[in-house]
C-alpha cells in the first residue's frame, strides 16, 4: 500500500509539472513588453516561493534538533534529518532562482547581473546554505549537528531580508507581484492558472525529494548510531 501511495504521488507530480509546463509556454498568452522572456516568471518565482518554504523547513528542524537533543534524542535526530533535508532541497531551488533571474535579467536590464538588494541578499542566501550543506559533509565530531543548527537558523534569518529587500529599498529588481501596491498582481486569469500550477507542480515535486532525503537521513542515522554501539562494544 505504501508502495502505491508512493508510485500515485509521483504519476500525480510528473503530470503536474507536464501540466504547468504547458499551461506557461502553450496556454499563457505572450506579455506586451518582455514577450516571451517573460516565461521564465512561471519557474523563477515559483522556485523563490518553495526555496522559501525548505529553507523554513530546515529552520524548523534546527530549532527542534536544539530544543530535544539533550532529553528527547530521537526527536533530535528527526529535526536534524529534516534540517538537512530542507536545507538540500531549498538550495537546489535557490540555484533555480539565481539562474533564472539572470536569464531574465539579461533580456530586461541588457546584463546579467547588478549587485541589487535583492539580487545580492537572495546570493548571501544562498551562499548561507551551501556552507550548510559543506560543514555537513566534511566536517566530523560530535558538536556538528548543533553548529550546523545554528548556522541554519542563522541563515534563516536572511529569508525575511530577501523578501522584504524590494520593499525596503529601491531596487532594480521589478515591484512585487503580489501585495506590492495596488498595481500589483496577474490581471490575466490565464497568466495566473499558469502561474499557479507551477508553483503546484514545483511544490509537488519538492516535497517528493524532501521525503525521500528525510527517508535517506533517517537510515544514515541508524547505521551510523550501529556502528557507534559495535565500536563501543568491541572496546568493552
Amino acid at each position: 500500500m505504501k508502495k502505491f501511495a508512493i508510485g500515485f504521488y509521483v504519476a500525480v507530480t510528473i503530470a503536474l509539472m507536464i501540466w504547468g509546463y504547458y499551461q506557461a509556454i502553450y496556454v499563457a498568452p505572450d506579455e506586451q513588453t518582455m514577450h516571451e522572456a517573460q516565461r521564465i516568471f512561471y519557474y523563477h518565482v515559483p522556485s523563490a516561493m518553495v526555496a522559501f518554504l525548505f529553507f523554513a523547513i530546515s529552520l524548523i528542524g534546527s530549532i527542534g534538533f536544539l530544543s530535544f537533543r539533550r532529553n528527547r534524542p530521537d526527536w533530535a535526530q528527526a529535526s536534524d534529518a529534516w534540517a538537512l533535508a530542507g536545507a538540500e532541497v531549498g538550495v537546489v531551488f535557490c540555484t533555480v532562482v539565481l539562474i533564472t533571474g539572470p536569464l531574465w535579467g539579461r533580456r530586461a536590464w541588457g546584463i546579467w547581473w547588478t549587485w541589487d538588494a535583492r539580487l545580492t541578499t537572495t546570493l548571501v542566501l544562498w551562499l548561507i546554505y551551501v556552507s550548510y550543506l559543506l560543514l555537513r559533509r566534511f566536517a566530523a565530531g560530535p558538536q556538528v549537528q548543533t553548529l550546523a543548527a545554528v548556522l541554519g537558523i542563522f541563515g534563516a534569518l536572511d529569508v525575511p531580508i530577501v523578501y522584504m529587500s524590494n520593499r525596503w529599498w529601491r531596487t532594480q529588481h521589478p515591484a512585487p507581484v503580489f501585495g506590492g501596491g495596488d498595481d500589483s498582481g496577474i490581471k490575466d486569469p490565464t497568466m495566473l492558472a499558469a502561474f499557479g500550477w507551477n508553483v503546484l507542480a514545483w511544490l509537488a515535486w519538492g516535497l517528493l525529494i524532501l521525503g525521500l532525503r528525510y527517508a535517506v537521513e533517517r537510515q544514515h542515522q541508524k547505521y551510523a548510531a550501529q556502528e557507534a554501539q559495535e565500536a563501543l562494544n568491541e572496546v568493552a
